[in-house]
């Protein structure tokens, strides 16, 4: 008799506040097939409760993989990630910053701040597509990450 196994989907947290940004995501991980559950919060101080399972986020599940926007209402990216990177129960998932900022000074800093990588959003909605159907190719499919 075969076994057969339950596929469990990939638990990605969008931390973005853009709305039209919010759709070309989830339009592009829809594309890609994978199997997913995509949860989008808006701004820093939300990315936080829901990370550290705080108010109406008490049974958030922890998410495999955070894609973050820099630029950020109530909390920047940038505070968010280094709160995510110094905490022992959160530093592990991985942290693709995703965002508009080209400025060096950005780069530098989420490097330093342990971001896993920094991709810069394109302007054109294919390009931006492409761009999120490659995030979610390397990491849900070829990288190992902890469970």
């Amino acid at each position: 008799m075969q076994q057969q196994y339950k596929a469990i989907p990939f638990k990605i947290l969008l931390v973005e506040d853009s709305l039209a940004d919010i759709r070309l995501t989830q339009e592009a991980l829809k594309d890609a097939k994978l199997l997913h559950k995509l949860e989008v919060v808006n701004d820093g101080v939300e990315a936080l409760s829901y990370l550290h399972q705080r108010d109406e986020y008490v049974d958030a599940v922890r998410p495999d993989i955070i894609l973050l926007d820099l630029n950020l209402p109530k909390k920047d990216g940038r505070e968010v990630l280094e709160e995510i990177k110094s905490n022992e129960l959160l530093k592990i998932i991985p942290v693709v910053v995703l965002t508009t900022s080209q400025a060096e000074e950005d780069v530098l800093r989420s490097y330093n701040l342990h971001a896993n990588c920094y991709v810069t959003k394109p302007v054109d909605i294919a390009k931006f597509t492409e761009i999120v159907k490659s995030i979610e190719n390397f990491w849900l499919t070829i990288v190992k990450l902890p469970s």
